[in-house]
């Protein structure tokens, strides 16, 4: 299988978090992001060109497209893959780098074609609110796993069950390979494009865009026990009200709000 890279340039960082989530919204699943600059993949089976043309043309931008071989991406993602430290919580590395010293745990990832490495802001503050939370002996939902390492987290936070799904092939490989890498015994992964309404757990989380999070909220609610924790993010502080709107007949008791750039992260838990 075969990706499609496609270059911005000329955007600003503001533009870009709009951008990202526009993007993610249409199947692109791995950005590396600078201040004036987007590269932006997605799998060639899944590209429509007339839908970015859309989301582009308004914003008037030009974009180049490329084709980038499977057996090209490794290559080309461990040469733009830096190590990443949330305060001195969680490391996380490629197994090339040195150990990660000074942090609670440190998570190792291998640099393929997925999204979620730690690198984008909503991963990051997934990872800030998961500190605040009891994992211990918890059961856990990963919603859009991506490279599975928020359930890699929440093992090592003590969860000794996680149930994590995604709907892409190459997530699901990636995270699989990760899941051995960091030793975890306590996670399931599956294809699925959403929630498997007859399961219940104590925390749910995902973190994957305002428009899946709201086709999937029954879903989500259905998931999540009584007292438990549900931490969304892959959301714009644009997205907030939204999701505070279509939350609020579950009875979902907002805890808090994070916020790195232009997105947040939120914390409820089910009445």
């Amino acid at each position: 299988m075969n990706y499609i890279q496609i270059i911005l340039t000329s955007t600003t960082e503001e533009e870009n978090e709009i951008l990202i989530a526009q993007l993610s919204a249409l199947g692109f699943d791995g950005f590396e992001e600078t201040e004036k600059m987007i590269n932006a993949f997605i799998e060639e089976d899944h590209f429509n060109e007339d839908e970015l043309k859309s989301i582009l043309n308004e914003r008037e931008l030009s974009y180049q497209k490329q084709i980038i071989n499977k057996q090209n991406w490794n290559q080309l993602w461990e040469s733009n893959f830096d190590t990443v430290i949330v305060d001195d919580f969680v490391g996380i590395r490629a197994d090339f780098h040195e150990a990660i010293v000074g942090v609670e745990h440190e998570i190792i990832i291998t640099p393929k074609m997925s999204f979620g490495t730690g690198h984008h802001a909503t991963t990051f503050m997934m990872m800030q609110l998961m500190r605040e939370i009891d994992f211990s002996n918890k059961t856990v939902f990963d919603f859009g796993t991506g490279t599975g390492i928020l359930a890699i987290l929440a093992e090592k936070l003590g969860s000794t069950k996680i149930t994590a799904i995604d709907n892409d092939d190459w997530c699901i490989e990636n995270a699989n390979e990760n899941i051995l890498k960091n030793n975890c015994s306590q996670i399931e992964i599956y294809k699925s494009e959403k929630p498997a309404a007859q399961q219940q757990f104590q925390i749910v989380i995902a973190n994957i865009n305002k428009h899946i999070i709201l086709a999937n909220i029954l879903s989500i609610d259905q998931s999540i026990i009584s007292g438990g924790d549900i931490l969304l993010s892959g959301l714009l502080i644009d997205d907030e009200a939204d999701i505070h709107s279509s939350v609020q007949s579950f009875g979902w008791q907002y805890q808090k709000t994070v916020q790195k750039g232009g997105w947040i992260a939120l914390h409820f838990k089910k009445a």
